[in-house]
Parts: structure tokens; C-alpha cells; sequence
């Protein structure tokens, strides 16, 4: 698949996306988020990639939803607008694989939406983090829902209601971001994590993010079970079963590629 609003690259089982509207801050419009989704189905369907990272060209990461795209919509086309804007939150929690965003710059609105949800999240010393719509007269309900998970309602309600930015470092305190690095060393420690990843079981990688997933909605009890199964129906793989032979026969384990 041809991309323009998006850059896409495979190397060392990593599948990279680059959110190539620099000149507009990486801002969302409609060709925007359609090849940002279909760059992470098309990498979660390649048996060639283990992990993704959605990075970006120019001094920012996304600065949110364009405001050239506010205007000259009836209420059905601004709702199907909203839920496109929105739909990488839904595609990322439903992918097998990994996703790491790496962000420097600016990421607001729906583009710290974008790195809120996002599986993991290393960012540059100097990057800011805000859901700042309410400053421009609208809300930032999309990015709430991701948010809500890391930081918990009132902090949810304090960020979207007030609309400020915060530095990396307060975005890592509040359980944000993963990881904080100088500028200059961010596209190496973003590559160093996703190697990491990479060279782990594509399987059991996709039995955590799953099952850590399906887990949030459902009761405890309910939760530890379906964990379980999991864990168990993992177990009888041939990358459990090779993990456990390489550890015991002191080698690196060789997955199945998948």
C-alpha cells in the first residue's frame, strides 16, 4: 500500500510509522487517520514484524485534530468524522502486537491521545503533553478514554477540563510515559525497547497485550481466571516449549516466526 500522510519501514522485525504532516505539526485530517490506521493493521497482519513504533518527521509529534477540519459539517458527517479521529484507540488496543510511541515536541489533543494509547511511551526530556481542545472551544473526550486508564478520573477530569500542558517528566510521575531521555537519544532508546521486544515470543507478546487488555473491564476474580486460560493455552505452544528448552540448554531461543 502507497502512503503520503504517513511513512512506513521495516527493519530488525520492527515495523516503523512516521507521521509525515510536518509542516501542519502532524496535525489529523481525514487522509491522515485513514493511513495511520491502515499503516498499523497492514504491520500487525506482517509475519515479518514483531513490535511497531509510531514516530514522527518535524519538531513535533501531533499537535491534535486540524482546525481547518471544524467547519461546514452536518451533525451525521461531524460524528463520522469524530469516530475516525478517534478510531486509532480502538486499533491499537485491538492489535497482537506492540506499539511504542516515541515522542518529541508537542503531542496534544488527539495527538496525545495518539501516544496515550499507545501500549508503551518514551519521550524526549523537552516534549509536552496536554488535552488542550477545551482552550479552542471543544473537548478532548477521545484522548479521555486511554487517559482515564493511566491517571484515573479526577486527574482525567483535572487535564481535559483545565486543558494544560505538562513536561515529560510530569507526564512520567503520572504513569504517562515509560520512559524520559534526552533529546538526542530518543530514536536510539526507542530502537534499543523495541529490540527488546522484537526478540521476545511473538506469542507470549500477544497473550500479554491481550489478556492485559481484556482485563480492565471485568472483575477480579473473572480477571485472574481469564488470565489463566491464557497463561495455560500459552503453555502448550511451541514457543513455550522452545523458550524452556533454550533457557535449560543455556542457547537463544528460535520463535516461530508468525
Amino acid at each position: 500500500m502507497s502512503y503520503t500522510n504517513v511513512l512506513v519501514e521495516k527493519r530488525d522485525k520492527i515495523g516503523f510509522i512516521t507521521l509525515n504532516r510536518p509542516q501542519a505539526m502532524n496535525t489529523f485530517n481525514v487522509p491522515f487517520a485513514l493511513e495511520l490506521n491502515d499503516a498499523l493493521r497492514e504491520m500487525d497482519r506482517d509475519p515479518e514484524v514483531r513490535v511497531v513504533v509510531i514516530e514522527a518527521n518535524g519538531k513535533h509529534f501531533s499537535t491534535g485534530i486540524s482546525l481547518d477540519e471544524f467547519k461546514e459539517k452536518t451533525a451525521k458527517e461531524y460524528c463520522e468524522f469524530i469516530h475516525l479521529m478517534d478510531e486509532h484507540n480502538h486499533t491499537i488496543a485491538r492489535m497482537k502486537k506492540p506499539v511504542i510511541a516515541s515522542v518529541k515536541g508537542y503531542a496534544l489533543a488527539n495527538g496525545a491521545g495518539l501516544s496515550f494509547a499507545c501500549d508503551l511511551t518514551i519521550a524526549a526530556e523537552d516534549a509536552k503533553f496536554g488535552t488542550t481542545a477545551i482552550n479552542v472551544g471543544l473537548i478532548c473526550l477521545g484522548p479521555a478514554a486511554p487517559l482515564a486508564r493511566h491517571v484515573g478520573l479526577k486527574k482525567t477530569l483535572e487535564m481535559v477540563l483545565f486543558g494544560e500542558i505538562i513536561p515529560a517528566a510530569e507526564a512520567l510521575r503520572l504513569g504517562l510515559v515509560n520512559k524520559v531521555v534526552p533529546p538526542d537519544q530518543l530514536e536510539d532508546a526507542t530502537f534499543e525497547w523495541a529490540k527488546k521486544l522484537a526478540a521476545k515470543s511473538p506469542l507470549a507478546l500477544q497473550a500479554g497485550k491481550s489478556g492485559i487488555y481484556a482485563m480492565q473491564n471485568v472483575p477480579y476474580a473473572q480477571a485472574l481466571n481469564m488470565l489463566s486460560d491464557k497463561f495455560a493455552a500459552l503453555c502448550s505452544t511451541e514457543d513455550a516449549e522452545e523458550g524452556v528448552r533454550a533457557f535449560l540448554e543455556k542457547r537463544t531461543p528460535e520463535w516461530q516466526e508468525r
